[in-house]
């Protein structure tokens, strides 16, 4: 069976303003749904372990996000993550990184989680990530000291969705102009269009209409 690793932030806020944030439950919820219906396992993991802070949970017209959410499993994964110096990569096929602003501020430069990412990776494993999620990669450096997406073809949240969110001022930087400086090549397509770039085992979606279609590129490369 196999198992996918999912890091969650630990930061709470939307860069250093006061807005509540974290990871943004649909990116969460809608590829777990694909992941699990497919027959895999997962954890959930952060830098600190413990309770991991969730937002976008009050969506009622989400039945994927609702039905997750009411999941006790989830609840119970999601109320104690597993901290990162707890984690070994042998136990897992596929890492996932959600998006959400929080990421932005602990898991982009996180060496513990981009040392088990490249793990995975490169024992031949798959690493996937949607719209900040992306940021995740951004430190994640091979055994031959290049970054595993210095040579790759990534997308992840735009400029143009940035300021359709009014969130341009408040983020600590842009995901888009960091991904296009360490990406062999950065792609986009029309705000909040699904998305998704496949680089040989390597998975990215621009925006939260792209979760599931992550989720059902990952599957596909698991199987």
């Amino acid at each position: 069976m196999k198992k996918i690793l999912i890091p969650l932030t630990n930061h709470a806020t939307l860069g250093e303003t006061d807005e509540a944030n974290g990871t943004f439950s649909p990116e969460l919820t809608h590829a777990l749904h694909v992941f699990t219906n497919a027959g895999f396992t997962y954890d959930l993991a952060s830098i600190e372990g413990g309770k991991a802070p969730l937002y976008g949970t009050d969506m009622e017209d989400d039945a994927i996000n609702s039905e997750i959410l009411a999941n006790d499993d989830f609840n119970a994964q999601l109320n104690n993550t597993k901290q990162a110096s707890e984690i070994s990569a042998d136990h897992y096929d596929a890492v996932f990184y959600p998006g959400g602003f929080g990421l932005l501020s602990d898991l982009a430069d996180n060496a513990e989680f981009a040392a088990i990412s490249a793990a995975v990776y490169e024992k031949g494993g798959i690493v996937g990530a949607v719209c900040h999620g992306p940021a995740g990669l951004l430190p994640i450096t091979l055994s031959n000291g290049n970054k595993l997406i210095a040579d790759k073809s990534v997308t992840g949240f735009t400029r143009e969705e940035e300021i359709d969110y009014d969130t341009i001022n408040k983020i600590p930087y842009l995901l888009e102009e960091k991904l296009a400086r360490t990406a062999g090549r950065y792609n986009k397509v029309q705000p909040w269009q699904e998305f998704v770039v496949v680089d040989e085992r390597l998975v990215t979606g621009q925006n939260p209409s792209s979760a599931a279609a992550v989720g059902e590129a990952m599957v596909k490369l698991l199987k």
